[in-house]
């Protein structure tokens, strides 16, 4: 993730100095910050915590932004329910989180972070099959590690399972990016 942010970054001829590290990590050794930005990692974190640890180090016009994404209920998405049955059919449950625990919102709003705003990016783009299954075992619940020679029945499965949807081997699918913005009042 930190390769394809700088390449981004240094196309758009922005300067910025990436740091890789954990929640456990942090601390005033790595100086203070405008903004911290997490992907999808924060429900792994002790999340007050780690909000705790991020206020000493964030300026205090600084903040905490959140990235995810969504698929709108469209019907370009018709084939995500399928690709999440297929998904869920090979998820390790035993280190997975329950629906309430992934919502950060109550976290953020219970910290010095309290001031939310989330912004949104909409776009269609065409996928290609072979990119799903990388997406399925990317997810910590149905990794390479968890699924051990059950990884290759899964891509076998979703092949399957895309084939009615895809054209020339491509899903289109319209995703919303988004920024979950946290401030302090």
């Amino acid at each position: 993730m930190l390769e394809a942010a700088s390449a981004l970054a240094t196309a758009a001829g922005v300067e910025i100095d990436w740091i890789e590290g954990s929640s456990d990590g942090l601390g005033p050794q790595l100086g203070r910050f405008r903004a911290v930005a997490i992907g999808r990692a924060f429900h792994w974190m002790d999340r007050a915590e780690t909000l705790r640890k991020l206020d000493a180090l964030i300026d205090e016009d600084g903040a905490v932004m959140l990235f995810n994404d969504v698929r709108p209920d469209v019907p370009q998405n018709s084939w995500y329910k399928r690709y999440s049955d297929v998904v869920d059919r090979f998820t390790n449950r035993s280190i997975g989180f329950a629906p309430e625990r992934l919502r950060h919102e109550p976290v953020l709003l219970g910290s010095r972070f309290d001031q939310l705003a989330r912004l949104g990016v909409i776009e269609q783009r065409s996928v290609a099959v072979e990119r799903l299954i990388d997406r399925a075992l990317s997810m910590s619940t149905s990794s390479p590690e968890q699924l051990g020679a059950r990884s290759g029945e899964l891509a076998e499965e979703m092949m399957t399972a895309m084939a009615p949807f895809a054209t020339d081997g491509h899903v289109l699918e319209v995703i919303e990016s988004q920024a979950l913005i946290a401030r302090r009042r």
